[in-house]
């Protein structure tokens, strides 16, 4: 696992070891940053169920200004931050260590795209992602990694399901707020 391009381009992240540990793949990464390309540079970032914190740290190397990465697992937080320190992001960033909804109720944002890659089929998605909506910025995203087995509602408080894209057995789900003319 590494970080594909900016300013710590090349640089191999570590992950958690065990069956549980599912990081995305780079195929899947560039995908997701081809979505958001133009919306990273001077973003407000949040890594919700960060795990490695990949994606967190790839758009802080893309130009983000803060990335906030949210995991309750200890072992990920120190991997987060050992991370952070080998890309040199430690000063642009702030580890929440805690449940994703538990965060989620107290952060205030606004985030300008929130990157969500819970454990597939808990229905976590479902849980967070109306009080997620509230904490977003009037042009942000919300990009969700799920598993294409799992159906995930068409909208997200005031923000709505703007596309899928499948990337064999991995969707990612985009929600954007609907545009007004």
């Amino acid at each position: 696992m590494r970080v594909i391009t900016g300013s710590a381009r090349g640089r191999k992240l570590k992950t958690l070891e065990g069956l549980d540990v599912r990081p995305t793949t780079d195929r899947v990464k560039e995908a997701v940053f081809s979505i958001v390309q133009f919306q990273v540079p001077g973003a407000v970032v949040l890594d919700l169920f960060a795990g490695s914190g990949q994606m967190g740290i790839e758009a802080l190397s893309r130009g983000a200004k803060l990335a906030v990465f949210v995991d309750s697992d200890r072992r990920a937080q120190a991997v987060i931050k050992e991370n952070l320190e080998l890309t040199g992001f430690t000063a642009s960033s702030r580890i929440a260590g805690m449940e994703a909804q538990t965060f989620l109720l107290s952060a205030r944002g606004p985030f300008d795209i929130a990157f969500l890659d819970p454990p597939y089929r808990k229905g976590l998605l479902d849980e967070v992602l109306p009080v997620l909506a509230g904490k977003m910025a009037e042009n942000g995203i919300i990009l969700c990694e799920h598993g294409a087995d799992e159906i995930l509602p068409d909208t997200a408080g005031n923000f709505v399901r703007a596309k899928d894209y499948r990337y064999g057995k991995i969707v990612v789900t985009a929600y954007r707020l609907p545009q007004t003319e």
